[in-house]
């Protein structure tokens, strides 16, 4: 057969026609394409039986899918990143990860992925350029945007690609993450899976334009509508858009038709599915029909084809006889914890003599761009953070300094925002997202619990990621703009939690933030930015994470504060010098300081605990619950909580000083005295 011309082959079903077009492909590549998408299909095959043998727990299956995922990898490079679903195994073996090793993460077994802590392919790997989901779907398109943004600055000219499912389009993480890579132009093949259902809920329920590619026009950016079941059609359009993306950086919306033949995972089923519509896509099977085109056109031989099929299935025996060998995981309390967070050994940075009397806002500033200028792969998001300079001006003139590139403003999408921070953190950049207020964090709470906080600990990837946080009261900003939140994130294990509250701490602790390659929220108290003076060194120097600070000393009480409250706390002391107390800032929330704090307990026997946070479930509780566990027969009275009223903050003057707890503190601290 003459290579280089034209081929096509028909075949006809009772609905549609399926057309093969090889165009200069050569028969070699015609079939390296059907050993990639048969071997994924023995493969399920072969875990529907260990199934229904109980030996595998769970499994979503791809059976109809495979063209998709076979054919999106074969496009891309093997250094290029590739972000799938649970229904994308092609993805896998066409990155030829060892079969045992797939194997051993669906069994739970220590030489997978996750080291037993997740299933199915939520995971991800480096060594091979895939980055798994996590169930709640719509983060992962963000991390896209983050990983093409760093090819981007390193004008690599690499692309990636991001599986998703019809269903998840309809979730706010795919607007914003669409949005983002329209704007900035990112490298992303955004790829839809339009499979027929969202577990049982049909397209017609879904959504309601005809195609999913065209949301794309609403971003202005490129969009197609691909048959997913034509492993030659996907192959040979992504091939060319990927030259086009190369060429011009720009995100293209993919939508493949295709189907899922079994239930949304194998317990459900698909009785909700009408068996005339099984029929007719069982009829458009992309192993089935690429298999008859091979050996219509005399490419693939009857021989071949059984030697392929009995190679992947002994190649299958083999790898599951290496995997059901593994022993079970046993379980270390050492070894669960060790890996929450990446082992980071603090860089203790020492100062000269020399400082300057600054804010605690000229402080923060000042850690950015030494940051910026020790770090040329640190990346600084937010609404409004370039030329306008972020609503607090801390960044402004950073963008002469600094380029767009580096100091980027976003749309007023958190969620994705964040995400595409993971995506930096994963391509080698650090990553900070300013959130405009603390508040507006509720809208990216999801990744920074569910994704930055876990990775680590899934699939041992960092998250080199800090979220900058202007909170606190005082400024009559109401309830939307003045909320001191902590507490959301002290309870997830895997985020590191700052709160400073001087110009030197926020200075050093921020820049080991930075450093820490793991998630950090930092808290920045807005009252304090303008009002609170100190000198602070000029030149670059960091402060160890998880170290309070030992303010003043007394032997009979232990006040505990943070942020505002310390100065409250001072104000009162002030007021009252008679007083003696070790008054504690602990100036980081996770990792807590126990030691310091249960040292000064043991000497005075009494504790106050102040936070602005309001009272219940803020982090005085749980001090409170360790101080009673650690230090009870120290203490000559009970621990006592001082924090702001239930109730959201209010706006007027009058009703925000009935909600913060400055007035009260006084009060409760001479009665505890007094006890």
């Amino acid at each position: 057969m003459q290579l280089g011309l034209l081929y096509f082959y028909i075949f006809e079903i009772k609905i549609t026609t399926m057309i093969f077009y090889r165009q200069d492909l050569t028969d070699a590549q015609l079939l390296d394409l059907y050993k990639k998408i048969l071997k994924p299909r023995l493969i399920e095959e072969k875990m529907l039986i260990l199934i229904r043998q109980g030996k595998v727990s769970k499994w979503f299956s791809g059976i109809g899918q495979e063209a998709i995922a076979v054919g999106v990898t074969a496009v891309l490079d093997e250094s290029e990143y590739v972000l799938p679903m649970h229904r994308n195994l092609g993805v896998f073996t066409s990155r030829n990860i060892p079969l045992h090793r797939l194997f051993s993460q669906w069994q739970g077994k220590a030489n997978g992925f996750t080291k037993g802590r997740d299933r199915s392919f939520h995971f991800g790997t480096q060594e091979y350029k895939i980055i798994g989901m996590i169930s709640h779907l719509g983060p992962q398109l963000g991390i896209a945007d983050g990983i093409a943004l760093a090819n981007k600055l390193q004008n690599n000219k690499k692309i990636t690609a991001v599986f998703t499912g019809e269903g998840a389009t309809s979730e706010g993480d795919f607007h914003e993450a669409l949005n983002i890579a329209a704007v900035w132009r990112l490298p992303v093949m955004f790829i839809i899976e339009n499979n027929g259902y969202g577990l049982s809920t049909p397209t017609n329920e879904q959504y309601l334009c005809e195609n999913l590619a065209d949301k794309g026009l609403g971003y202005g950016m490129e969009s197609h509508v691909i048959d997913g079941n034509n492993i030659l059609e996907v192959y040979t359009k992504l091939s060319e858009l990927k030259a086009s993306m190369q060429e011009n950086p720009h995100p293209v919306l993919l939508e493949f038709k295709t189907f899922r033949m079994r239930g949304h995972e194998e317990a459900s089923g698909v009785k909700y599915v009408p068996q005339e519509l099984m029929d007719e896509w069982a009829a458009k099977d992309p192993v089935t029909n690429y298999r008859k085109f091979l050996t219509e056109t005399g490419i693939l031989t009857a021989e071949f084809d059984e030697q392929l099929h009995n190679e992947i299935k002994q190649e299958i025996e083999d790898n599951l006889a290496i995997a059901n060998a593994e022993p079970e995981i046993v379980p270390t309390l050492e070894g669960e914890l060790d890996d929450v967070y990446k082992p980071y050994e603090h860089e203790e940075i020492n100062h000269s003599s020399e400082s300057k009397n600054i804010r605690f806002l000229d402080a923060i500033r000042n850690s950015l761009e030494q940051s910026m200028k020790r770090h040329e792969n640190l990346v600084i998001m937010g609404q409004d953070i370039a030329e306008y300079g972020g609503a607090f001006k801390i960044t402004d003139g950073f963008v002469e300094f600094f380029g767009k590139a580096r100091v980027r403003n976003t749309p007023i999408c958190e969620s994705a925002v964040v995400s595409t921070g993971m995506g930096l953190s994963i391509n080698g950049y650090k990553a900070i997202v300013e959130m405009q207020f603390a508040d507006f964090v509720s809208t990216g709470f999801n990744p920074i619990v569910n994704l930055l906080a876990k990775s680590h600990y899934r699939w041992g990837e960092k998250a080199d990621v800090v979220v900058r946080m202007p909170c606190g009261g005082g400024t009559q900003a109401g309830p939307f703009h003045s909320q001191t939140n902590e507490a959301w994130f002290t309870k997830t294990p895997g985020l590191k939690v700052v709160y400073p509250a001087f110009p030197y701490d926020a200075k050093g602790l921020l820049n080991t933030s930075i450093n820490d390659p793991n998630p950090v929220l930092f808290f920045e108290h807005k009252q304090l930015y303008r009002s609170i003076y100190q000198d602070v060194p000029n030149d670059y120097y960091t402060i160890p994470l998880g170290k309070a600070a030992l303010i003043k000393e007394g032997k009979k009480i232990t006040i505990i504060a943070f942020g505002a409250t310390v100065h409250w706390a001072l104000e009162t002391l002030e007021k009252n010098p008679d007083i003696e107390a070790d008054l504690i800032d602990l100036r980081t929330l996770q990792p807590l300081d126990t030691e310091t704090i249960f040292a000064s307990v043991k000497k005075t026997g009494k504790v106050i605990i102040y936070q602005e946070d309001t009272l219940f479930g803020g982090i005085a509780s749980d001090i409170s619950a360790l101080i009673m566990e650690q230090c009870f027969e120290f203490l000559d009275g009970p621990v006592k909580r001082v924090a702001s009223l239930d109730s959201p903050i209010p706006f007027t003057k009058a009703l925000e000083d009935q909600f913060l707890p400055k007035d009260k503190f006084e009060k409760e601290l001479i009665d505890l005295l007094a006890y």
